[in-house]
């Protein structure tokens, strides 16, 4: 499959909410306000394309805090439903570590839907021996 991996350039973030759709329960306005805020701390999303059709799509961020130093951490990741399994998300995921890399990261961070996990295996990842924890508020 010919596929291109780039960075999305605001104007084209309208343009990918079916795809982030399929991950995320979230109105259009909403996703395109959050990804503007999320930009203005480095948040970027990535798109993979095949014959100008986005089929794959990734947001993730700079981080650096006292327990895990400076790394990428991967909010989202999602491939269309319909062509899940023929090597995007591998290719997603290669960019984020080569981005990681050329920032001199320790690591590449995210957290995993229970049935994503095996993928994420599947592509060197391991499990992080300390789990997420949230309070919500209301």
């Amino acid at each position: 499959m010919n596929m291109l991996i780039r960075r999305l350039l605001p104007l084209e973030w309208e343009n990918v909410y079916p795809l982030i759709a399929q991950l995320r329960n979230i109105a259009k306005e909403k996703f395109i306000e959050s990804v503007r805020i999320q930009s203005l701390n480095g948040y970027e999303l990535i798109g993979a394309f095949s014959d100008e059709s986005v089929i794959g799509l990734m947001g993730f961020r700079p981080v650096h805090t006292l327990a895990r130093g400076f790394h990428l951490h991967i909010d989202d990741l999602v491939v269309d439903a319909t062509i899940r399994r023929c090597g995007v998300g591998k290719a997603l995921l290669d960019f984020a570590i080569a981005e990681s890399k050329s920032r001199n990261m320790n690591f590449v961070f995210l957290d995993a839907r229970k049935e994503a996990i095996p993928f994420y295996d599947r592509n060197g990842f391991i499990a992080h021996s300390a789990p997420s924890m949230k309070m919500p508020l209301s």
